[in-house]
Parts: structure tokens; sequence; C-alpha cells
């Protein structure tokens, strides 16, 4: 196949990016119930065929979305996924990063390489200037992601979104286009 048929967005040496579909139901509700001890109480990803054709399905079909699988290319299983929401246009062009590892791939890199690609194609050709990231204080899995990532503290945000049945507090971290980082 060549690059131009390749059904990924973006490649680096140990992942690559591709768009959710809703036939990857089966291993991401797999990868994702093996993981609820790793996600718990951060994140719940859709563990059923039916919660996961409406997730994948808002992101496939919502303008304001975007949904990334990080894939290993040795393979192509999927290790994680990241997804662009609340993305905005016009003078604003920014948008809020969520993502979530599997456990078989937690800590060996894979999803720092696969954020590294998503925020050069989200400055590149999805066109935005900032992206967002918005982590429970004591998530510190994903704060080391967004700080490795370039995205610098921003602030602070209490009772910011409801997880796991309460309001919760969220630290905002930000990227620029035009930060060191930026370009993946």
């Amino acid at each position: 196949m060549s690059e131009a048929e390749s059904p990924h967005l973006a490649q680096g040496p140990h992942v690559a990016l591709r768009a959710f579909t809703l036939a990857d139901a089966e291993e991401f509700t797999a990868r994702a119930r093996e993981s609820r001890h790793l996600h718990h109480p951060w994140l719940f990803p859709p563990t059923a065929a039916d919660t996961y054709a409406a997730y994948a399905g808002a992101l496939i079909d919502d303008p304001a979305r975007f949904g990334f699988l990080v894939c290993e290319r040795a393979g192509g299983g999927i290790v994680g996924f990241i997804n662009i929401n609340n993305i905005v246009r016009g003078g604003f062009r920014s948008g809020a990063l969520g993502y979530g590892a599997f456990a078989h791939a937690a800590g060996r890199g894979l999803m720092s390489e696969g954020l590294g690609l998503v925020v050069r194609h989200a400055f590149g050709p999805l066109g935005l200037h900032r992206l967002e990231i918005n982590v429970q204080p004591r998530n510190e899995a994903s704060i080391a992601l967004a700080r490795r990532a370039g995205f610098r503290l921003e602030g602070y945000s209490p009772d910011f979104l409801y997880v796991d049945g309460a309001w919760r507090d969220h630290e905002r971290w930000a990227l620029t286009a035009e930060m060191p980082g930026a370009s993946g």
C-alpha cells in the first residue's frame, strides 16, 4: 500500500494514527475492559458494542470532534486513543484533548509518541492554533504525558467536569502552535 493509500493520518517510529471506525468496536472495547484498573477513576471509555457505536459515531460524525486511534506500527493493534473535542474554528481555532492508554501499552512511551503526532496533525492539517488538556490533579500519569508533550500549566478549575458521580477539579494545560513542543 502506498503512502497515499495508507489508512494512517500520521506515523512515527513505533505508532501510527488512524481515525476511529465502527469496525474497531471489538478490539477497542476488549482493551477498555482490560484497562478498567488503569482508567478508574479518571475516565470511562466504552466497554460494550452499543456504547462504543455511540462514542465512535460522535467522533466520526461531529465536525467539532476528531478521534485518533493510536496503533502499533508492528501489528497494528490499538494501544490507546486521543480525541480532540470542542473544536472551535474562526478566531479561536482551538480544541480540547482527551486521551487514554490501554493497559498492555502503558509505560512504553507509545502514547507520548502518539500525542506528538496528534499535536502535529492538529497544528498542521486541522489548522488549529491552541490545544488544551484538562486533567484531575491526582492523575499523575496524564499530567506527566501533558508535560512531556510541552503543554504548560495555565490554571486550576474547581468543579470543572462531572466524572464518576461528582464534579471534579481539573488543572488546565495548554499548548499553542508557537510554543516549543508544538511541532510534536
